[in-house]
């Protein structure tokens, strides 16, 4: 009886941390949009409108005819996410101070850089000092735990992106991105992560369902590297029309 008991309560155990494994492993975007005090008293936004295609996803050509996933990207309130101002200024969180965990840090930076430059293939991206002036900010921090649709009780993230509307000095809607990163993630798990996270930062605001894309929406043992997908699908966002890069109406219209 007592064996049987114990046999349960070991059954229980291990489906109880596969579950908040299951959790932890997740991805998530945020819901909705931070909006700054200037962009939700705006009367009106700018029109919808294409910018230019970037110079490298013009050349980028699939030669294996892989398809994309671009049915799966939702526009947001102020249409696709697209950087239209070249090159994307990227912040990865550095120790301020030596301390003990400062060389940890200085590593953990260094592998997330690693990752996303990946990405810099087909945007350009430039790693600045002051996370003020950065279009997108990394920073080595749990996400907070967040309730999704349909579920009863909040789950624990590896990783989360959010956005940030704004008008910036030039009256121009503009957006910009945090990224947090649990520091519980290492090794390939953290890049595998930070280069999935940095995918919706550029603009792939939704997941793959195909475990060989590196923005598929959940963890996997051997995490891949960008796919062609990733690529096609991306080149599809900055060939849609935004509000983004526009100015506010009242001033004349110019790409940012």
């Amino acid at each position: 009886m007592k064996s049987a008991w114990r046999q349960k309560f070991f059954i229980f155990v291990l489906v109880a941390i596969a579950t908040l494994l299951l959790a932890i492993n997740q991805h998530t975007l945020s819901a909705s949009a931070k909006l700054t005090t200037e962009v939700a008293q705006a009367s009106k936004l700018p029109e919808l409108q294409g910018h230019p295609l970037p110079a490298n996803l013009v050349q980028w050509q699939d030669q294996s005819n892989s398809g994309d996933y671009f049915s799966e990207i939702k526009p947001t309130e102020v249409g696709y996410l697209i950087w239209s101002q070249l090159p994307i200024k990227v912040y990865i969180q550095q120790p301020r101070l030596e301390t003990h965990n400062a060389n940890r840090l200085r590593s953990w930076a260094n592998e997330v850089w690693q990752a996303i430059q990946e990405w810099g293939v087909y945007l350009p991206l430039q790693v600045v000092e002051q996370p003020d002036i950065a279009d997108i900010k990394i920073l080595r921090s749990s996400p907070p735990l967040r309730i999704a649709p349909n579920e009863k009780f909040p789950r624990a993230r590896s990783a989360e992106t959010t956005y940030e509307l704004y008008v910036n000095s030039e009256r121009i809607l503009s957006h910009r991105c945090s990224i947090l990163l649990s520091p519980n993630q290492t090794g390939k798990y953290l890049q595998a992560a930070a280069r999935h996270e940095f995918g919706h930062a550029l603009g792939i605001w939704g997941h793959s369902p195909n475990p060989n894309d590196a923005l598929y929406f959940s963890q996997v043992r051997n995490p891949p590297s960008i796919s062609a997908r990733d690529v096609n699908t991306l080149k599809r966002v900055y060939q849609q029309p935004t509000r983004l890069g526009w100015l506010l109406p009242g001033d004349k219209f110019e790409s940012r």
